[in-house]
């Protein structure tokens, strides 16, 4: 499959993100859209990302415009780094998916890039921007991303015992360095020289298995982690539950102060029950959450808006304040607010992470994928169940109270329960989210709806 955007970027197989095709990318997104001048560049730790970032310099370079190399680091570092900077920014990272794949993240001096960015660039292919070859420099840009938390949060983590599931996640020494000025007691675990494709939304069993070892081993309070590229968070709390991303969205979003929130139509429902001001739903993707707080912000621009994805990646859209200090807006999904807000107002209300967690609207999440699965024949069974309610009731068992096709197919039954379909939109996989009244109810019903379309599908 050729490379193309998903819903997080250009993605597709190492193998046909050639020198050619990523110096057209780089080259299109300069002509479409705006840079300041200057693009930062970053990658993460999967063997190819190095080669890719060093094509994206010199085409940079090429165009006339200076290429600032930051290194490995998180794409949130990078993306702070290039929106105080005023310039735009490429990401080299395929996230959470394996290590024969990549791509391409892009930002302009505001932000992520939006759906109709993503059009221009794509119209702009095989255009140059002309000009004598630009310089080049680096940049360390990894201390002002720690500082933003030091100074919002000073020690609000005192004493706390904090695992770094290191894995190959760019972000595994600047997790220790942030927990460790935040006053926490940081244990590195299980770091590996192989890049190690974990998917903070679907962990395996063997990697969930590991956990309760390591909290009894290491007499961890709680342990945390990110995907790849730092950009979705992961926390075990210290009852030795994962919690799901879009718990740690509301409850980052309540800490914080927020009045309204955007968010996928995937993500939790308890968010309605937790007295926002208004909740807006939309098509699962950073662009789409993006482009809903920015219609937030254009009706009101003190409004104190957030995101969250279903993943946990949050967006802070407002000038929030934290226990120690002032924390900016930063519009693109980051992996550290959403483990350190919930944790810091934990602390300071003498609750355990699990206590916080437990005294929320009773809503319980889970998620899955099938992998290798063609996104064609995920839009085929799609646009099968989509077109008879007949059809979805034989496969689904039962008839359904509310159909919802903002992002695939997302279904509401009489009992309360919710079963969400759709196609990746940054690989071949098939992904699953179901909500129901207990943790135990909602993975018996996604791991039954997974079998279901395997058997159909396979």
């Amino acid at each position: 499959m050729a490379p193309k955007f998903g819903t997080s970027g250009l993605r597709g197989l190492v193998v046909e993100l050639t020198e050619d095709l990523v110096r057209d990318y780089t080259a299109a997104f300069l002509v479409a859209c705006p840079h300041g001048g200057a693009v930062h560049v970053g990658r993460d730790l999967r063997p190819s990302s190095p080669q890719i970032a060093g094509w994206v310099l010199d085409a940079v370079q090429d165009a006339g415009m200076r290429a600032v190399d930051c290194g490995a680091l998180p794409t949130p570092a990078l993306a702070l780094s290039s929106l105080q900077a005023g310039c735009a920014a490429i990401m080299v990272t395929g996230s959470h998916i394996p290590a024969d794949r990549n791509g391409l993240k892009f930002y302009v001096p505001t932000g992520e890039i939006t759906k109709d960015d993503e059009a221009r660039i794509n119209a702009a292919l095989g255009q140059r921007v002309q000009g004598s070859r630009g310089a080049a420099e680096t940049k360390q840009a990894l201390d002002d991303y720690v500082a933003r938390y030091a100074s919002a949060y000073g020690r609000a983590l005192d004493g706390l015992t904090v695992g770094v599931y290191q894995h190959s996640s760019v972000a595994r020494d600047v997790m220790v360095t942030v927990f460790e000025g935040l006053g926490a007691r940081t244990v590195p675990i299980a770091r590996s020289e192989v890049f190690i494709p974990v998917d903070t939304e679907a962990l395996d069993p063997d990697t969930q298995a590991l956990f309760a070892g390591w909290f009894a081993e290491h007499g961890l309070g709680v342990l945390v982690s990110t995907d790849g590229d730092a950009d979705r968070p992961m926390v075990v709390d210290d009852a030795g539950r994962v919690v799901p991303g879009d718990v740690l969205g509301a409850l980052t979003a309540r800490a914080l102060g927020a009045r309204e929130v955007c968010t996928p139509v995937s993500s939790n429902t308890m968010v309605s029950e937790m007295g926002f001001d208004r909740v807006a739903l939309t098509r699962i993707g950073s662009p789409f959450v993006i482009a809903a707080m920015e219609d937030a912000l254009a009706q009101d621009p003190e409004v104190k808006v957030v995101g969250y994805e279903a993943n946990g990646g949050f967006l802070l859209g407002f000038a929030a304040q934290g226990p120690n200090g002032p924390l900016a807006p930063l519009m693109t999904r980051d992996c550290l607010l959403p483990m350190i807000a919930p944790l810091a107002e934990a602390r300071a209300k003498g609750l355990t992470l699990a206590g916080l967690v437990d005294a929320l609207p009773q809503r319980f999440t889970a998620a899955d994928r099938l992998q290798g699965i063609a996104t064609e024949k995920s839009r085929a069974l799609l646009a099968e169940l989509s077109a008879s309610a007949k059809a979805r009731q034989a496969f689904f068992g039962e008839t359904e109270t509310h159909l919802n096709e903002t992002d695939g197919l997302r279904l509401t039954f009489a009992e309360g329960h919710v079963i969400h379909l759709r196609p990746s939109g940054n690989a071949p996989e098939f992904r699953c989210y179901a909500e129901a009244r207990s943790r135990e109810a909602a993975t018996a019903l996604m791991r039954q709806t997974l079998e279901t379309v395997a058997q159909r599908l396979g």
